[in-house]
């Protein structure tokens, strides 16, 4: 099992995910990529579960919590094609903000 998290300070170095391991010997933690919050979908995922479904105090106990099921995340090719076509002209019409040098 992976276990994703983004590079906040509280699972951002080797003891974190030690204790991940210790408490659950089959994960593995995965860092999302410093600075690209656009490719952490899971975040973005249950930041709209989190707004729009779960209301405070709507667990009674951490039980309830445990019981999730897995879930199929589908994002296509053609949205990811359309996403990097979007990224490149983006980048085309701000050339000042890329931070990638232009090949020689």
């Amino acid at each position: 099992m992976f276990w994703v998290v983004d590079n906040g300070s509280s699972h951002r170095r080797k003891k974190a995910a030690d204790r991940l391991t210790a408490a659950f010997p089959n994960t593995v933690l995965v860092h999302t990529p410093v600075h690209a919050s656009w490719l952490n979908q899971v975040e973005i995922f249950f930041s709209v579960v989190q707004r729009k479904v779960v209301a405070p105090h709507d667990f009674t106990d951490l039980a309830q919590v445990g019981t999730a099921q897995p879930f199929q995340w589908k994002f296509p090719h053609s949205d990811l094609d359309d996403l990097l076509a979007r990224l490149d002209r983006h980048t085309a019409d701000h050339p000042e903000e890329s931070s990638v040098a232009p090949a020689a």
